[in-house]
């Protein structure tokens, strides 16, 4: 596989996550707190991230990085709460 395809799949698998995160949030089929939310942001924003940099899109490039922090912030956090 070429690496313009993989960015190209990586940006488009990336949208799809977050989307979806977004969705099944807003229709209440997931909690902010569940480690399926959690994850499809951080897969997703990782993914967008790969697509905005190689375009050189850094607006977008630098809020997938920060998408991905407050993914893993959220799934830190998470597991310290869930920790008796």
């Amino acid at each position: 596989m070429q690496l313009k395809t993989f960015v190209e799949i990586a940006g488009w698998c990336g949208t799809v996550l977050v989307l979806g995160s977004y969705a099944l949030i807003s229709s209440g089929k997931l909690q902010p707190r569940s480690a399926l939310y959690q994850w499809m942001n951080l897969v997703g924003a990782v993914g967008l991230a790969i697509n905005s940099g190689w375009n050189g899109a850094w607006p977008s490039a630098g809020l997938n990085i920060v998408w991905l922090g407050i993914a893993i912030l959220a799934m830190r956090r998470n597991r310290r709460l869930a920790t008796p």
